[in-house]
């Protein structure tokens, strides 16, 4: 239930997603839904982002802690992501969640995950020869991807989420000469 839950977010936002649509498109009844989320959108809301968590966890945050390859590991990084918002329809739900009102119910949430993202990434960079400028680098990859979803669904066009992760991963492996990760 929570893939479809993710689906009914990423197309109608969270104030878009009444609990009438929410019903229609799980096939459940209100009484059903609140049997299995009984603090209602917002219950709902925080298992569909425990999922992405999760996701980004297993896939992201914890090859880039445990990498031994930095290369490998970024290059790794790019993949799993693009994969992952590909599959997606270009929606990063962690940013949909700081648009409208529910950004206050979920802020705190949201800066976690990024500052997870960042901090994983920074001591990457800093094996691939970024030094001080790797926590800056690490945000300004972050917030790249986060504006290449942005840029991609303004335009309904994926290529140009391609080719702003693309830019942003040969950023991350331009290193100064004669340093190797």
């Amino acid at each position: 239930m929570v893939p479809i839950l993710a689906g009914v977010f990423r197309d109608h936002g969270f104030d878009g997603s009444s609990l009438a649509v929410i019903s229609r498109c799980t096939g459940l009844g209100k009484g059903s839904l609140y049997h299995y989320f009984p603090r209602g959108k917002q219950e709902m809301a925080e298992a569909v982002l425990d999922d992405v968590e999760l996701w980004f966890h297993h896939n992201v945050f914890e090859p880039l802690r445990h990498g031994d390859d930095a290369a490998s590991t970024t290059h790794d990084m790019f993949e799993q992501t693009a994969r992952y918002f590909r599959s997606n329809r270009l929606v990063c739900l962690f940013g949909a969640f700081t648009l409208g009102l529910e950004r206050a119910t979920f802020s705190s949430r949201v800066a976690a995950h990024f500052t997870q993202w960042i901090e994983a990434l920074t001591p990457v960079l800093q094996r691939l020869g970024h030094g001080d400028s790797a926590a800056e680098l690490a945000e300004e990859i972050v917030a790249g991807i986060q504006g290449a979803l942005v840029l991609a669904r303004a335009f309904d066009d994926a290529t140009r989420f391609d080719r702003v992760l693309a830019r942003l991963e040969a950023s991350a492996a331009r290193v100064s000469a004669g340093v190797h990760a």
